[in-house]
């Protein structure tokens, strides 16, 4: 009799290891496919290493603004040795032994979907109740004359590199584009971002494309607005020249792209077990996740937030479905984060997209040095706002961002409120540690209960 397994997952990121591990620790028999290695883009190419990475350059400029400490020469050679241990050397023969100890079939190759409830890798079928697709996304890089004539990267030869270059552009005004133009510059790279819009970060509120773009040209970082490429070649001594359609050239020793990403779909058949792919190509799925009957879809495969952190909340979510306890996925309150110097972080709606949905809504921003004590105790030359979006008749927050040291943590108390639907009186009763940038809500809250008497 051929052999059944409760669950085949097909891709071994962050998500897929969150479904894994829960279905494992839950006693069920599962298989899972991985044609690169255990972890994924984020273990070995993204998240992990570009945030080791940027500890440095932000330790610099902490060290420059803290009273009594200076900053230091960076040593490129230790942080690219941790970056390697932080990524495992490229290795994850101990993730493959760690899930074959626990009961798991490891299967290197690529799969697809032969049917509903069969996989095929290496020639070989697999039959399983349950399929969860899991295979993330590439490196989109545009196609324009002379592409392959320049030294090209996106962000897996940026993460690797081994020697610095003297020069990059970047192009791109994503957090990806932002973030390597913060660690590059911190190593004292020249960096120039081309960004095709009118201003970074296009998704997020305007305030916080024009801050984010002020704060990199402290940096020394030179910013292009309304800026994309039409040919390049190769110029004397290696160098990368683009001509831009507005007129002019950009020369750097290498190009790095941060326009977007692909969905891994191509060649996985999800039509032969009754999913479909939206017009990017992304896996259709509902509020559970599910695909198609015995098939899911988790993490940016699906196009729903790319974000590691919602594929491993997805991963939560189709674990407990499989396992009998029924849960929706709710991505209200999910934070969005630039790890640069400051931190970069959003949660909730903008203003814009407020008004899409018909909620009367009001904003304020405040000053951080203004308005709270911590920026001073923290530097001496204090920087940060806060801006915060409320629903003018429910009476509770939408949408809040951050731009200011330690963000990535304090975004979670408007996260929760607005998962929560906390009420205005419940958050303005709150009692946050002195000194600390959380007191910054308190005084948001107010004026603009103040401003609109809400």
């Amino acid at each position: 009799m051929e052999e059944v397994f409760d669950a085949a997952i097909i891709g071994m990121g962050p998500g897929g290891e969150v479904v894994a591990d829960r279905l494992l620790t839950a006693g069920k028999k599962i298989v899972v496919f991985e044609s690169e290695l255990i972890g994924g883009e984020c273990a070995y190419w993204a998240c992990i290493p570009s945030k080791t990475i940027l500890r440095g350059p932000e330790v610099n400029i902490e060290a420059d603004g803290a009273a009594g400490a200076s900053s230091s020469t960076l040593d490129w050679e230790k942080a690219r040795d941790y970056r390697d241990y932080m990524a495992r050397h490229l290795d994850d023969s101990a993730q493959a032994e760690g899930y074959a100890r626990r009961g798991a079939t490891v299967v290197r190759g690529k799969a697809s979907i032969s049917g509903p409830g069969h996989v095929v890798a290496n020639g070989e079928q697999y039959l399983a109740h349950h399929i969860i697709i899991a295979t993330g996304t590439s490196p989109s890089v545009p196609d324009f004359p002379g592409i392959g004539d320049i030294t090209a990267w996106t962000n897996r030869e940026v993460y690797t590199l081994d020697t610095l270059p003297q020069s990059v552009a970047i192009v791109g005004g994503s957090a990806v584009a932002l973030e390597t133009a913060f660690f590059l510059s911190g190593f004292g790279v020249e960096v120039t971002v081309l960004n095709r819009s009118a201003r970074l970060l296009g998704r997020e509120e305007p305030e916080v494309s024009a801050l984010a773009e002020g704060y990199l040209r402290e940096r020394g970082v030179k910013v292009m607005a309304n800026s994309s490429v039409a040919v390049g070649r190769r110029g004397d001594g290696g160098s990368s020249i683009l001509a831009l359609r507005e007129g002019g050239e950009v020369v750097a020793d290498a190009v790095i792209f941060a326009t977007g990403r692909t969905p891994r779909t191509e060649g996985l058949d999800v039509a032969r077990a009754g999913a479909t792919l939206d017009g990017r190509g992304n896996v259709r799925v509902d509020e559970h996740c599910w695909a198609a009957e015995g098939l899911w879809a988790i993490g940016d495969v699906t196009g729903i937030m790319p974000f590691t952190h919602v594929a491993k909340y997805q991963g939560r979510i189709v674990a407990d479905c499989i396992l009998g306890r029924d849960r929706n996925a709710s991505y209200d309150g999910i934070p969005r984060v630039v790890f640069a110097a400051p931190e970069i972080a959003a949660v909730g709606l903008t203003r814009e997209q407020a008004e899409g949905r018909g909620i009367d809504a009001v904003s304020i921003q405040v000053n951080l040095p203004e308005a709270i004590a911590r920026p001073w105790t923290y530097e001496q030359d204090p920087h940060g706002d806060l801006g915060i979006l409320v629903d003018r008749h429910r009476r509770v927050l939408v949408g809040a961002w951050a731009i200011a040291p330690q963000a990535s943590e304090w975004i979670h108390q408007a996260s929760m409120a607005i998962r929560g639907e906390t009420p205005l009186q419940v958050l303005r009763d709150a009692v946050p540690q002195f000194p600390s940038y959380s007191e910054a809500y308190l005084v948001a809250l107010d004026r603009l209960g103040a401003a609109e008497g809400i």
